[in-house]
């Protein structure tokens, strides 16, 4: 197979209006923080980081770690998930919060998604703390495993969660080779 250029056609699906919100509460694990930004990048969802990061974002670090993307993600970040929560019930109160977590009863699949709601996932250690979960207990999403595990990666996690909601918003149906 050949190699692809900057001008190989590829399958590509119209910007939602409305995009989903990709929300990390206190990553610790660069890697995965910037698999999530091209994620973010690729689906032009804003990604919004909460509370202590376990790592630097200025340009130098972005730069060292070879991410050359992160100048096409819509970056933000909050103090606290509280002053997410208050940010987006204000500018948003039409649209949901959907808490993302290894302990849900409830599966991703059946959870109705509509765009600019936010998926909110908690750290890689220990997902979100039950104070977090406490705020929307109506809320909790989570995606099933087959094995033993005792959760998903969480870059994995963010994909699975995000490219549902893109489906359900029927996005991919209107993609086209460009």
């Amino acid at each position: 197979m050949p190699r692809t250029t900057n001008e190989t056609l590829r399958l590509r699906a119209p910007k939602l209006s409305e995009p989903f919100h990709i929300v990390l509460v206190e990553p610790e694990i660069p890697p995965n923080t910037g698999n999530i930004a091209r994620l973010a990048a690729a689906t032009a969802c804003p990604l919004h980081l909460v509370g202590a990061l376990g790592f630097k974002i200025d340009e130098q670090s972005v730069r060292r770690a070879g991410v050359d993307y992160w100048h096409l993600v819509d970056i933000r970040q909050h103090e606290s998930l509280e002053q997410f929560c208050s940010w987006f019930s204000s500018s948003r109160p039409q649209n949901k919060i959907h808490l993302f977590t290894g302990v849900a009863t409830r599966a991703y699949t059946s959870v109705q998604f509509t765009p600019g709601d936010a998926l909110v996932f908690g750290k890689e250690s220990t997902g979100l703390s039950q104070e977090h979960m406490n705020l929307f207990p109506d809320a909790w999403v989570g995606i099933p495993t087959l094995g033993a595990v005792r959760s998903l990666n969480l870059a994995n996690a963010v994909s699975i969660g995000l490219f549902e909601a893109l489906r359900q918003s029927g996005t991919f149906e209107q993609a086209t080779t460009a």
